[in-house]
This record gives C-alpha cells, structure tokens and sequence, in this order.
C-alpha cells in the first residue's frame, strides 16, 4: 500500500474527510472532525498512523514486525503501520476501517444519526 492508496480507501469510508491542521506535510483523515488516520507527505516517515483497540493492538504487534507502538502517538490506542513490509495491503485496509470504527465510536450517537451512519 502507497499513500494514494491509503487516501483513497480512507475518503471512500463514509463521511471521511482530509485535513492538514499539522502543517503542509502532515496529512490526517478525519470522520466528524476527529483523526482516525496520520501520515506525513515528505517521505519522512515510512509508515503511517492508526487508532486500535488496546487488545487488538498487542496482537497485531506480536504477529508483524511491521506494527509498532504509535509514533508520538498514545502507545496503548495508536498504532504505526509501515507502507511496506510484512503486512499485506488487505489488511492494512482492514486496519483503516478498524480505526475509522474506533473513532466512530467516540463521535457523540446524535452526531451519528445525523450523518446516518450507525449509532453503535
């Protein structure tokens, strides 16, 4: 997966949105104003940040080398995601959405019903 990857599937997510509050090179999408996913745009990082339950995290970081801890991130929600690695493109999609879903989760249920999208 390459960040025009990554921005695709994320827009494609219902009611995704981007944003760059961090500045030209740092890259965020949003559900409801809130990040579900961070990227950089200058190369710099060769790897790319999501939220994720606390358990799911430990698990997905024993079993791929390409999962760490999320850099200057909460270390127990976020995790990093390396571009390329161990960690293959259907599921790193599968991670988006996961993260997209936590976050959903914390978007008050009136704002939910608003957009349509599920109130749990």
């Amino acid at each position: 997966m390459n960040i025009e990857e990554l921005r695709e599937f994320g827009l494609s997510l219902p009611y995704a949105t981007e944003r760059m509050p961090f500045g030209p090179d740092t890259y965020c999408l949003e559900v409801a104003g809130k990040i579900f996913c961070l990227a950089t745009l200058d190369g710099e990082w060769d790897f790319y940040n999501l939220k994720v339950d606390p358990e799911y995290s430990e698990e997905l970081r024993l079993r791929f080398g390409g999962i760490t801890p999320g850099y200057h991130m909460n270390k127990k929600h976020w995790v990093s995601v390396k571009y390329s690695g161990d960690i293959p493109d259907a599921l790193q999609r599968e991670l988006i959405l996961h993260s997209y879903q936590q976050v959903l989760k914390k978007v008050p249920k009136k704002v939910r019903t608003e957009l349509g999208l599920s109130p749990d």
